[in-house]
């Protein structure tokens, strides 16, 4: 067999590449981008993170992955080689749309500071080394900050929609009406209400009700954003149940009440926090946790024209709708890949619909189109389903979860029908607009991506309290029955704060 000239190899060479559309993965260390909270030392997070920007030798965005295995990395490290600390720092999450998440945890905290290295082979990408003044402060480190000071680090969004319609219930809260009204409403032995209160950042609680476990949730977000910043005093009641409570009309008498939810209707007018479920994500990242707000964005599967081209659900039989799912399923297996992991709700329909296997929900994404129909209340994978890079088909639903507001139907996602009547015409219409439904996941995703990050999450919880707190028309006390929640006591959480911690005169 004759071998091909080396300059005729080099010519096939390049015109393969220039095919393949070379120019735009031939990386730019130097011109790539690199930005995010996790470079900023006064930015306290549970993980750390970052993002980064390929760019080529042209000053283009790269769109996609470059070839072969991803060349980026991060070292982080103490700037003092006397300060030994513990920093676990993973692979680059790489995106498949040229940008690529960068993660570190820290378990100490650092007096000199960090240097954080971003190389792509050995070459430093854009400004790095990325030099940041100590202490870095880690997670478990108690050191409260001034509030405006510590908003504007997280550069926190000056307004929340959905905060501000939450509250617009609520111009005043009268605490006493409170304290004679939530017991003897919510606090039977079926409830699920936890009566807390904030005073001198230190957080005290007593339990309403029979079911009251998760409030391990709402415990560890509270301590985590007292170590952080310096709470308002406030006393309030949070609802560990599924389903909001307050259903009076604002305008009724008696008038309604605010409790605090982690999800909300459209009959309701709890004010609504981030789900206790992308909280418990945010906090436990690489370490408790594995399906988290930042570990699925590097985890999406295959590339849009690679993905399966059917729509795709799992899920518990947690509402009749799921079941039709299954059915439409087995009647359009072209169309629908649908199947029901667990029976609860409804076991005598097992036998008809069967039981499909778990699926690790990465494995989602290998599906082009991800069905979201609601569970009890509002369905909490959502926020996941919208940070992969699959189209949603998102059910009609009176439930919502903090973010929604800022979400619109065939811009964000796909809305179908409450009764899944228009399922699978949507499917098809999808199949069949393949460009426009690739558009509208990349929306989706982009403002997911924005709106979930886990420092909007610290801003959100932040602001509804304080927004709370505004209101009170008396002051908030430590109540007979409560108790102190204490911070975590081991030696992971020594550390010596420098901050000087604000008066209450001073704010």
């Amino acid at each position: 067999m004759r071998r091909l000239p080396r300059a005729l190899l080099l010519q096939l060479r390049l015109a393969l590449l220039v095919a393949a559309g070379a120019p735009e993965v031939l990386v730019s260390a130097p011109r790539s981008l690199v930005w995010g909270p996790g470079l900023q030392a006064a930015v306290v997070l549970p993980v750390r993170y970052f993002y980064l920007q390929a760019v080529n030798s042209e000053g283009q965005n790269l769109t996609r992955s470059p070839p072969g295995e991803t060349p980026f990395k991060v070292v982080v490290k103490s700037l003092s080689p006397k300060e030994l600390v513990r920093i676990h720092v993973p692979k680059p999450l790489d995106r498949n749309d040229g940008t690529f998440l960068m993660r570190y945890r820290m378990y100490e905290t650092v007096d000199e500071g960090l240097k954080i290295e971003v190389l792509y082979g050995d070459e430093h990408v854009a400004q790095s080394p990325y030099i940041l003044k100590g202490p870095v402060y880690h997670e478990y480190c108690e050191c409260p900050e001034d509030p405006q000071a510590w908003q504007k680090t997280l550069s926190c969004p000056t307004k929340e929609p959905q905060i501000a319609k939450d509250f617009a219930s609520f111009p005043s809260i009268n605490l006493q009406q409170m304290l004679k009204e939530v017991p003897k409403r919510f606090g039977d032995e079926r409830g699920a209400i936890v009566h807390y209160t904030i005073l001198n950042n230190h957080v005290y609680r007593r339990s309403l009700g029979k079911y009251t476990d998760f409030k391990m949730f709402s415990d560890e977000i509270l301590l985590s954003l007292t170590r952080k910043v310096l709470l308002p005093d406030l006393e309030f009641y949070v609802n560990l149940g599924d389903w909001p409570l307050e259903h009076r009309k604002v305008n009724g008498t008696p008038s309604p009440i605010p409790i605090i939810s982690w999800c909300g209707s459209l009959d309701s007018r709890d004010v609504v926090l981030p789900t206790y479920d992308i909280t418990h994500s945010m906090l436990e990242a690489m370490r408790g946790v594995t399906n988290d707000l930042l570990s699925i964005q590097g985890n999406t599967g295959p590339s849009w024209i690679n993905k399966t081209e059917r729509a795709f659900f799992r899920g518990r039989d947690s509402r009749e709708e799921r079941l039709q799912l299954v059915q439409l399923s087995k009647e359009n297996p072209q169309l629908l890949d649908a199947g029901i992991t667990g029976y609860f709700f409804f076991q005598e329909k097992e036998k008809e619909l069967g039981k499909a296997k778990l699926m690790g929900f990465f494995d989602f994404f290998k599906y082009k189109y991800q069905v979201n129909v609601d569970g009890t209340v509002a369905a909490y994978r959502y926020p996941y389903l919208m940070l992969g890079d699959s189209l949603v088909l998102k059910q009609d639903s009176p439930y919502y979860e903090h973010f929604y507001m800022a979400l619109e139907p065939w811009k964000h996602y796909v809305p179908i029908k409450r009764n899944l009547s228009d399922l699978l015409e949507k499917v098809k219409w999808a199949k069949e607009n393949d460009e426009e439904a690739k558009k509208i996941a990349k929306e989706g995703q982009l403002m997911a991506r924005d709106l979930l990050q886990p420092h909007r999450l610290y801003c959100y919880y932040y602001q509804v309290l304080q927004k709370y707190a505004e209101r009170q028309s008396s002051k908030p006390e430590v109540r007979d029955g409560m108790e102190l929640v204490p911070q975590p006591e081991d030696s992971t959480t020594i550390c010596q704060c420098h901050r000087k911690k604000p008066s209450r005169e001073e704010l």
